[in-house]
């Protein structure tokens, strides 16, 4: 089988698009890739140390504040739409795959208009610009969540989960005392993404002194950006503070309580462990997309919400109290987590991708 794979801009594209990438590996053992992704993200970096033929595209995304600036950009999808082609004429897929970001619209187009199967798969409960335009021109439309199934065409639209909640459920756990805890006190993680967060920093900042006199454990992950921030903080025993662990999943495995952001990534994560969390949905992204991530979560009684605004270490405390020692509350969201992840979500985007190349 050979495969083109489209997913630029953000991790929670790419890592979903490296999973399908990895289940197609699996069960096609001749399988061939060829990556296409912008020329200025992540995906550049991300993609070639795989070993993956990868190919960029200059290409950005509309600009919803300055309209005018939006010429080029329209100048820019053509010429995409250009390479795109000569490139599918090259390599001969079977199928295309779209999993998210602006690049996805020109290479799919021309997919598309060279007769070629395509699939695109949502990760966010609200499908974003570049997913809502494709999906006119693909064949299958693969989401994360339930409520996604009813924006787009039923006689496209397969509920699938997000790929990556089934290669997390292969990693292996770490437990908490290889970060110095006590397996006997319950284990709480906060963290506000990869890089962090400005407005959390601060927040986050006044909240350590009281996690220190309470009677469980606390993994604060700074993001890389803002490590040097929390050094004039001092912290008890039952406190840590780090800037980034490569292993994450490992340790939320163990963990009790998760409070984080609600992006697509970290809500395919915890529904395949089945974590309680407290999700603080970042106001700052597209159509207010993680607001609506976490509500489905909170709506099945998976997850509580705390907005930026209400963040205070009042209000964060309650919250953690009303979790983690009411132990009826806990395991009923527990479950309701499990319950909305999927443990073969990969495998179903697989089966949806082979109906299309048969």
């Amino acid at each position: 089988m050979r495969v083109i794979m489209v997913a630029g801009g953000t991790g929670g594209h790419i890592y979903p698009a490296i999973a399908i990438m990895n289940k197609l590996k699996e069960k096609e053992k001749d399988v061939q890739f060829l990556y296409i992704g912008t020329t200025d993200r992540m995906e550049k970096d991300i993609i070639p140390k795989l070993g993956i033929r990868f190919e960029g595209i200059p290409m950005k995304g509309l600009d919803r504040k300055h309209i005018f600036s939006n010429f080029s950009v329209l100048s820019q999808t053509f010429h995409a739409i250009q390479t795109s082609k000569k490139l599918i004429r090259e390599f001969q897929p079977d199928i295309v795959i779209g999993a998210g970001g602006y690049i996805t619209v020109p290479v799919l187009y021309a997919a598309h208009r060279l007769g070629i199967p395509t699939l695109i798969h949502e990760q966010n409960s609200i499908p974003g610009l570049s997913n809502q335009f494709i999906s006119k021109f693909s064949r299958t439309i693969c989401v994360s969540l339930p409520n996604s199934l009813e924006l787009f065409p039923k006689e496209k639209v397969v509920y699938t989960g997000n790929p990556r909640s089934e290669e997390i459920l292969n990693v292996s756990t770490l437990s908490r005392e290889k970060l110095g805890f006590s397996k006997h006190q319950k284990f709480v993680i906060v963290v506000m993404g990869s890089l962090g967060s400005t407005t959390m920093t601060k927040k986050i900042k006044e909240l350590i002194p009281h996690f220190c006199e309470q009677d469980y454990q606390v993994l604060v992950i700074t993001g890389k950006n803002y490590y040097e921030e929390y050094q004039d903080l001092s912290t008890s025993k039952n406190v840590k503070i780090v800037p980034f662990l490569d292993n994450l999943i490992e340790y939320m495995k163990d963990a009790d309580l998760m409070i984080s952001r609600a992006g697509a990534s970290t809500i395919a994560e915890i529904t395949a462990i089945g974590l309680p969390s407290i999700l603080v949905p970042s106001p700052y992204v597209t159509n207010n997309h993680q607001y609506k991530n976490a509500k489905e979560l909170e709506e099945k009684g998976a997850c509580v919400i705390v907005t930026e605004e209400e963040f205070s270490s009042d209000v964060i405390l309650s919250r953690i109290d009303e979790i983690l020692f009411d132990s009826k509350k806990y395991e009923e969201m527990a479950k309701n987590s499990r319950e909305l992840g999927i443990d073969d979500s990969a495998t179903r985007i697989y089966q949806e991708i082979k109906k299309l190349v048969r």
